[in-house]
This record gives C-alpha cells, sequence and structure tokens, in this order.
C-alpha cells in the first residue's frame, strides 16, 4: 500500500475554480482501479490551500493514476498554472496493521 499527502496553495482569486476542480479530480481518480481512497479538502481557516489524501493498492496503481488523461488535463494542465506552492509525498503501508481509529 502507498499513502500519498499533497498540500496545494492557490491565489486567492482562484480558489474556487481549484476547489470545484479538485471535487471533479477526486471523484473520476477514486474510480480508478488500485485507488483505496482520494479525497480532497480544503483548509477551514484559509480557503487557498488544498490538501489531498491518497491511497493506492501499490506503487504501481500510484503510476498508473499519474499516466491517466484526467490526471494530464486536470492537474498538469489545469491545476499547476494556478497553484503558487505544491508539494506532495509518498509513504508505505500503515506502521499499525490494526489501524486503530480515533
Amino acid at each position: 500500500m502507498i499513502t500519498v499527502i499533497a498540500h496545494y496553495r492557490t491565489h486567492p482569486d482562484q480558489a474556487d475554480q481549484v476547489r470545484t476542480l479538485l471535487a471533479r479530480h477526486s471523484r473520476t481518480s477514486a474510480a480508478e482501479a488500485g485507488c483505496i481512497h482520494f479525497l480532497a479538502h480544503q483548509d477551514t481557516e484559509d480557503p487557498t490551500r488544498f490538501a489531498l489524501y491518497e491511497t493506492y493498492e501499490n506503487d504501481a496503481a500510484f503510476a498508473a493514476h499519474r499516466r491517466t488523461e484526467h490526471f494530464r488535463v486536470n492537474i498538469e494542465q489545469a491545476l499547476v498554472p494556478m497553484l503558487v506552492q505544491r508539494e506532495w509525498r509518498a509513504y508505505g503501508a500503515p506502521l499499525d496493521d490494526e489501524r486503530s481509529h480515533c
């Protein structure tokens, strides 16, 4: 399993457009084979900040996600030009196999 956590920041005048784009991209991505979770969130205090939480069955599923047409169109072509900051990291399987709940 691989989990990807991404943080994006956009210009204030583009926050609504980014929100709409990420909502659409989340639905499409969540339907991909090998995708376990794909959630996009907007910061409750700063609407220019977004966080994505993505979980895939394995590295191959994540790599396949990054090769999809909707990733190319939604992220590479539409979203990236609107961002002032973009970072993401990939993490391995959870450390606690019992996955305790809060």
